[in-house]
């Protein structure tokens, strides 16, 4: 449904132009409002962005929707259903739009059904005298009976009908065609009616027929034989319908704007609610006595009418039996062109026909962007996932601005994941249950861990893992889909969140629900206040809770809260209707030839094996080789390639992938050289990777020890359990488990070295190669974590001040509890930080 607010703009164009004004105008005030309230900029685009695009949506809801439920029912329509209606709620030219098709779908309705029962009254009115005469000629060929003029009087009789009907028939089929034009003449009226009569007189019904005709010389200007088959057709139908003995009264006199005919019958009458049915064809009605004609007459008598301008309807009768009345104009109108429409009226009882299926519903403009990859699977509406989504993001708003990392951001993230967990339809997947658990575990790293480094890497760590989880990825691709679809979730759920606050609006009539929630807010307000006044204490306890709300506060609060409960929402979204990321793969054409893949393996393993062999010559040949050799001190040298074999380590999984998948594996020659090849790779990258770890420890003791450095490690070893699980998969050839194994590792490996504490065993080394070398880089001690200053407090009172220089206390809330901080805390006080101490690197 279109929204009310633009419904009544009449032009599609005046529409776009306030939706990109209003756009605009929400955009603005929003940056602004961020701007004042101190917003950091990559809070406040997404958050200016999704809301704009929101009161867009909420404005522009319904104003396409014609269209795709156009293309809907047309689809419908080329299946033959014509039911479907299109929602025409607006004013403007796809308002328009959407009633004529509404309009044209009737009409084709109409015609479908005429259609219909045309094709079962024809043979429902052939079969009649077609069973009869067939019946009649077999009694004649069989000897049954014998060829006497009563029995050929019934075959006659049944041939004339069947004449009768194809007469009728014709002339229908040249009104459907518009070729039914009038002859004009000046007709008497007494002479037609006399006429009529006396031929209605020798099918030899027991009836008799008076006639009056006011004034007698009544002359008009009609179609002689159009206007002869009309009267002929209304007293043939009168006759039929009149009892033995009965009277048929056919009266004519002229009127104001022409003239009347009217035709009484002594019958049994036709209900009101038949009485437009009678002049369709084939409408006869099963129920009226003294049937037995074509079903034709009506309809041809109301075209004749039809055709010369006129109306044609039954009137109550004086007494009994039915009395129809025709009233025709002066002048007849030349060439009058009768459609198919005015003709055929729609029936007050419809002839029930099959229903075609239903044509499925309309497709969104999400449904057309996403196609296959993410169908909306038509999700109801979840309002519980909604407001937890909200309370997830009000939970951030309240506890995250102006504290430092702690338990506050421990309790926000878990309780997100929680509501997102909550609401996965894979929540009971073993992988996404591990996915979980790690997520919860790297959470935690807020509350046990000082370094920011180390946090933000546990986090983003802890979000890859949750998409990969809800989507329940089982390759690499599946993965990189699942990030990609976490941001384009707010775009696919739009239709889901429609259907959602679709369903507030319903919850909004409980009016239990609301006084529940009234009263709540009520009763913690009043009482609450009432303690915070009369407690100090509880006031304290309250104050931690309930955050300062002046203007600036407020702002940058409403837009986390906007952030967090969007990111969460997507997400929700994300595990209720996941996309379709692990899509069919094709089947690999492995090469003809086995040397196709082979040789370049082979010359891979090769220049490894030259590389080892020159790092086993550096190794032996010692320092002053190296140097005399390169020009280069060993750390030098031991530096400059370990970056290099980081790249070589990854791009050997990718020469691994590749080759696997176009080796062929018919023969046991074939699978015996993969393995062997690719083995001895593996095996040789190891030894890299080995050499890799090995430089690194070098440099480091000859430079220091750094977060970097640290980190760069720990991926050097991931990548060599990568390839461990490559060599498992070449015994096995089953590779099928290596995509999520590698995920989970990767997370397990981060979590791990958040668990080591990275700073303190960072400064600890630093310390140990102080101690033994007498080198030291003070600034960079000074830049670590508070999670080092249990290890720097332990140097030599002037070395620790040099150490804790910059450090200083922190003044936590309960929200803001970490342990790290906490452990540094009496350390600082016994250290109290000389900003005047001269710290000069060593």
């Amino acid at each position: 449904m279109s929204s009310p607010i633009l419904n009544q703009v009449t032009s599609v164009k005046v529409k776009l132009g306030l939706l990109v004004a209003v756009s605009v105008t929400v955009a603005s005030i929003l940056a602004a409002t961020g701007a004042v309230g101190g917003v950091p900029f990559w809070l406040t685009v997404p958050v200016t962005v999704a809301l704009a695009l929101g009161v867009t949506q909420l404005l522009a809801v319904g104003m396409t929707s014609p269209l795709r439920e156009m293309t809907a029912a047309a689809r419908g329509m080329a299946r033959g259903d014509y039911s479907a209606r299109v929602t025409a709620t607006s004013s403007d030219e796809v308002g328009e739009l959407a009633r004529a098709f509404n309009r044209m779908a009737e009409d084709l309705s109409a015609v479908d059904r005429q259609r219909r029962e045309l094709v079962a009254n024809v043979s429902h009115e052939l079969r009649t005298p077609l069973a009869a005469l067939c019946a009649v000629l077999e009694n004649l060929v069989d000897g049954v009976a014998e060829p006497d003029p009563v029995a050929l009087r019934t075959a006659l009789d049944q041939a004339e009908r069947l004449a009768a009907l194809a007469s009728d028939l014709l002339d229908l089929a040249r009104v459907d065609a518009g070729k039914a034009k009038l002859s004009t003449t000046e007709v008497a009226v007494g002479e037609l009616l006399e006429q009529a009569v006396a031929e209605a007189k020798v099918s030899g019904r027991e009836v008799r027929y008076d006639v009056s005709v006011t004034p007698t010389w009544l002359t008009v200007p009609a179609d002689l034989s159009r206007l002869h088959q009309l009267v002929a057709n209304l007293l043939d139908n009168a006759s039929r319908h009149s009892p033995a003995g009965g009277v048929v009264r056919l009266v004519a006199l002229a009127t104001a704007e022409g003239w009347r005919l009217e035709v009484t019958d002594e019958g049994p009458g036709i209900p009101v609610a038949d009485r437009d049915r009678v002049f369709e064809r084939f409408g006869t009605l099963a129920e009226t006595e003294g049937g037995g004609g074509t079903g034709l007459g009506l309809a041809i008598a109301r075209w004749v009418t039809d055709l010369h301008g006129g109306t044609i309807h039954f009137v109550e009768s004086e007494t009994t039996g039915a009395r129809v009345r025709v009233d025709l104009p002066r002048k007849p109108l030349e060439h009058r062109q009768i459609s198919t429409k005015a003709e055929e009226p729609v029936m007050s009882q419809p002839v029930i026909t099959p229903t075609p299926a239903a044509p499925p519903g309309p497709e969104s403009p999400m449904d057309a962007l996403f196609g296959k990859f993410w169908p909306d699977a038509r999700i109801p509406g979840n309002v519980r996932a909604v407001l937890y989504s909200l309370a997830a993001g009000l939970l951030a708003g309240i506890v995250l601005p102006f504290r430092d990392m702690g338990i506050g951001y421990a309790i926000v993230i878990l309780a997100a994941g929680g509501v997102i967990l909550t609401f996965a339809a894979n929540r009971r997947s073993r992988f996404t249950q591990a996915c979980a658990v790690l997520c919860a575990l790297l959470a935690l790293t807020t509350v046990v861990r000082d370094a920011e480094w180390i946090v933000i890497l546990s986090i983003l760590a802890s979000g890859v893992l949750c998409v990969a989880g809800l989507v329940n990825g089982r390759s690499t691709p599946a993965f990189i889909l699942a990030g990609i679809s976490l941001p384009l979730a707010g775009l696919r759920g739009l239709p889901w969140l429609g259907r959602s606050l679709q369903a507030v609006t319903s919850l909004r009539k409980s009016a239990a629900a609301v006084r529940t929630v009234i009263w709540s807010v009520l009763g913690v307000l009043i009482f609450g206040l009432l303690f915070a006044s009369a407690d100090a204490l509880f006031k304290k306890w309250a104050g931690a809770i309930i955050p300062d709300l002046n203007l600036d506060s407020f702002v940058l609060r409403a837009f986390l809260t906007v952030f967090i409960g969007g990111i969460v929402l997507a997400a929700t979204y994300l595990g209720l209707n996941p996309p379709k990321v692990e899509t069919a793969t094709r089947p690999v054409r492995p090469v003809a030839r086995r040397y196709e893949w082979l040789a370049p393996v082979l010359l891979v393993d090769a220049v490894f094996l030259v590389f080892l062999i020159a790092q086993a010559t550096a190794s032996f040949g010692g320092h002053e080789y190296v140097e005399r050799i390169t020009g280069l001190t060993y750390a030098e040298y031991v530096h400059q390639g370990f970056g290099q074999l980081t790249v070589a380590t990854a791009l050997t999984l990718l020469v691994v992938w590749a080759a696997a998948r176009k080796a062929p594996r018919t023969t046991p020659a074939d699978v015996l050289w993969l393995r062997g090849s690719l083995g001895v790779l593996c095996v040789l990258t190891l030894v890299v990777v080995a050499s890799a770890l090995y430089r690194m420890h070098l440099y480091q003791e000859a430079y220091g020890f750094t977060q970097l450095r640290l980190l760069v490690d720990v991926f050097e070893g991931w990548l060599g359990l990568l390839v461990v699980g490559v060599i498992v998969t070449g015994i096995t050839l089953k590779a099928t488990w290596l995509p999520r194994a590698a995920l989970l590792s990767g997370a397990t490996l981060l979590l791990g070295l958040a668990a080591i504490n990275p700073d303190a065993w960072i400064a600890q080394h630093n310390v140990d190669r102080y101690t033994a070398t007498g080198k030291v880089d003070w600034v960079f001690l000074q830049g670590l974590s508070d999670d080092a200053v249990p290890v720097l407090a332990k140097l030599p009172a002037q070395d620790a001040n040099c150490a804790l220089k910059g450090h200083e206390t922190s003044n936590d809330d309960w929200l803001e509890f970490n342990y790290g901080r906490h452990r540094a805390r009496p350390l600082l006080n016994a250290h109290p930080s000389n900003t005047t101490a001269v710290c000069a690197p060593r």
